[in-house]
């Protein structure tokens, strides 16, 4: 019996027991779609994430105070006060860090806000120079739709102003023109100078959703506090990051009287580093996310070989006959085992069409509810690795049915009833 005949045989076999095949197909085409679907979001989020932390710019690196966590245990470190006043001057000084193009200090925190009998809770941040103007539009690319930054003034001066993102515009101001209104901050009153553009999340901040204003003022007056949890550095150019980094880490070791570098009380994070650390950590959960995923597979291969030993039992006499008129071991085992590989590789093409369909709805929901742009990817070895994982399930649980089907004696397969 040739290949072909083998194939018409077997598509007819499955033919003949429709329902049977459908319901055979579930397990797979779950699996196979919660692959897909596992994968595509995955890849989505990864490349958000990526996205939103490239945003900040390869020039701009990120002074982090405590020492760098070394696991889920070791979160404390992040919550210290090792940068201080001392150390921001030290930094803008040109001796020290000669390639440092611009230095901000930020402080952020949640806040309550309020405007004529509305509420409203968001993040503060706060920014700023005492030497540069518009800094925090140069660091994370976000500008005023409507009025201005804070100035220099503002900033040395511990003024009361703030600069609001778009979400907080709609939520507390309606129509109405924001600029120069009151807008009360945990109860302090402070004055609207600026809207931003909507901007959406840059880095791990949603500007349409932040307060921003004069670090000074944040610290003096809203937060009670000295130190910064972050110093935000911009290199004058790609190439001079690598140095500019050595230098912040000399300058604040001597600050901080430290000689032995693993007892830094800082760390230091580049957006090169950022991007390759959560790209690896996306990555990780993806693969454990599919290989969980793929435990539907197993389940619907069981499944199948429990159908086709049942089929196999059914079909006695037709395998008896076959073999009265010719058929070999090999042809009937041919024939069995086709009949498990195209029902798992047709439960996949249909579970990598459910897996991607439910792949776009995911992404543009989660965009809709999130409010960012999650795009929706198709994983391309998702799709092939699918594909080989149809075909590999029908190999591994249709070759025990196939083979007990090409062993039984045409005699006994003739006389069973």
């Amino acid at each position: 019996m040739k290949l072909f005949y083998s194939f018409k045989t077997a598509a007819g076999g499955l033919g003949r027991n429709k329902s049977r095949s459908v319901l055979t197909l579930l397990g797979i085409v779950i699996g196979i779609a919660s692959i897909i679907t596992v994968m595509s979001v995955g890849e989505g989020a990864k490349n958000l994430i990526l996205g939103q932390i490239q945003g900040l710019g390869s020039k701009t690196i990120a002074v982090i105070p405590g020492r760098q966590p070394r696991g889920p245990t070791d979160i404390a470190a992040l919550l210290l006060d090792s940068l201080k006043e001392k150390d921001l001057n030290s930094l803008r000084k040109r001796e020290n860090v000669p390639y440092a193009a611009d230095v901000m200090p930020v402080v952020f925190g949640p806040i309550r806000l309020a405007y004529e009998g509305e509420t409203y809770q968001t993040t503060m941040l706060g920014g700023g120079s005492t030497d540069t103007n518009d800094i925090l539009g140069k660091v994370f690319d976000v500008y005023p739709e409507k009025g201005r930054f804070f100035s220099v003034e503002e900033v040395n001066s511990k003024a009361s102003v703030a600069t609001i993102g778009d979400k907080i515009r709609r939520e507390l101001f309606g129509f109405t023109d924001p600029l120069g209104k009151i807008l009360k901050v945990n109860g302090l009153n402070f004055r609207v100078v600026g809207v931003l553009a909507p901007k959406g999340q840059v880095s791990f901040f949603n500007f349409d959703d932040t307060l921003l204003v004069p670090y000074t003022t944040a610290q003096q007056y809203i937060l009670g506090r000295k130190h910064f949890d972050r110093i935000i550095v911009v290199a004058k150019s790609d190439e001079t990051v690598e140095t500019t980094v050595g230098d912040i880490a000399v300058t604040l070791r001597i600050n901080h009287g430290i000689t032995d570098p693993s007892k830094d009380d800082f760390f230091i994070q580049t957006q090169a580093d950022l991007a390759d650390r959560l790209g690896t950590v996306t990555s990780i959960l993806t693969i454990l996310l599919t290989s969980v995923a793929g435990i539907s597979l197993l389940v619907g291969g069981i499944g199948i070989m429990n159908i086709m030993l049942v089929s196999v039992t059914e079909r006695t006499r037709e395998i008896g006959l076959r073999k009265a008129i010719g058929a070999t071991n090999r042809n009937i085992l041919t024939q069995f085992l086709l009949e498990a590989v195209m029902l798992t590789i047709g439960g996949g093409v249909i579970g990598i069409i459910l897996g991607l369909s439910l792949s776009f709805s995911a992404s543009f929901i989660l965009g809709q509810y999130l409010g960012v742009d999650w795009g929706f990817t198709i994983p391309l070895n998702a799709i092939i690795i699918g594909l080989g994982l149809s075909a590999f399930v029908g190999i591994v649980f249709g070759t025990y049915p196939a083979r007990q089907a090409s062993l039984k004696s045409p005699i006994e397969a003739l006389r069973y009833e």
